[in-house]
């Protein structure tokens, strides 16, 4: 569970909504037809712009910003250097079950094939191809919520202008403009709403989540290409040292 995340969701609308109800009342802001526009709108939209199946599938990808587990590259290099010690003492047949050192299903794949045979190239082409399409999906998924954070602004003036026309209809009864004008004005705000403070902040923490999980799998394929060439564990340290800042490095073989 990612806290960060639904810290950052509470806070922001908590503070947004004590804004609101300090000012006057909650009421005022609480508008069924601008709602409707503004994600219904949105909504559309996104269906035009994407195929049903992407957009079904956005949802198990945006579990990522609650559910999933951080990935960090720097608990993987002792696992890797870890398996390399074993693989060069033992041999590779000490590492016929990854799951001694990592639950990771990625790196169990890769070890796999390396015990099945496979070729340096091939087995590296088939991962690395792997982590593509891996990249590919999320990269999609962040951009869904991308275009929802853009369609929702427009949707709220589009909302407003409607309002506004509303508004501008009924001149001669000097009472109902003012109303009407903060009716009009609510659906810019659900837009502005949702686009900075869910829609966008999303698609940011997907794509920072990709980031982290394709530098992972990069590290990983390294490691099992290093582990299949029988390379010794430091010069692999030293190798997926490179995925990391210095100041994350641990050296199991070097002090300082």
């Amino acid at each position: 569970m990612d806290f960060a995340t639904l810290i950052g969701i509470f806070v922001a609308f908590a503070l947004v909504v004590t804004a609101m109800v300090s000012g006057g009342g909650l009421g005022w802001f609480i508008d069924g037809p601008a709602a409707m526009i503004v994600l219904g709108g949105t909504c559309g939209a996104v269906l035009i712009n994407y195929p049903l199946p992407d957009v079904l599938r956005v949802l198990k990808v945006a579990r990522n910003a609650f559910l999933q587990r951080e990935h960090r590259a720097e608990d993987f290099i002792p696992v890797m250097v870890e398996m390399s010690r074993m693989a060069r003492k033992e041999g590779l047949i000490a590492l016929q079950d990854p799951s001694r050192f990592s639950r990771d299903p990625f790196l169990k794949k890769g070890i796999d094939m390396v015990l099945d045979g496979y070729e340096p190239h091939t087995l590296a082409n088939i991962l690395e191809t792997e982590v593509d399409y891996i990249a590919e999906r999320h990269r999609l998924g962040a951009e869904i919520f991308t275009s929802m954070g853009n369609f929702a602004p427009a949707m709220g003036m589009t909302g407003t202008l409607i309002g506004l026309i509303q508004m501008l209809m009924k001149m001669n009864e000097p009472t109902s403009i003012g109303p009407s004008m903060s009716v009009a004005l609510v659906t810019t705000f659900y837009g502005v709403i949702l686009a900075y403070l869910f829609f966008h902040p999303m698609a940011g923490k997907l794509r920072r989540r990709s980031a982290e999980e394709i530098l992972c799998k990069q590290l990983i394929i390294k490691g099992v290409l290093s582990i299949q060439a029988g390379e010794n564990p430091r010069i692999l340290e030293q190798k997926l040292h490179s995925f990391i800042s210095p100041k994350m490095r641990r050296s199991r073989f070097y002090s300082g």
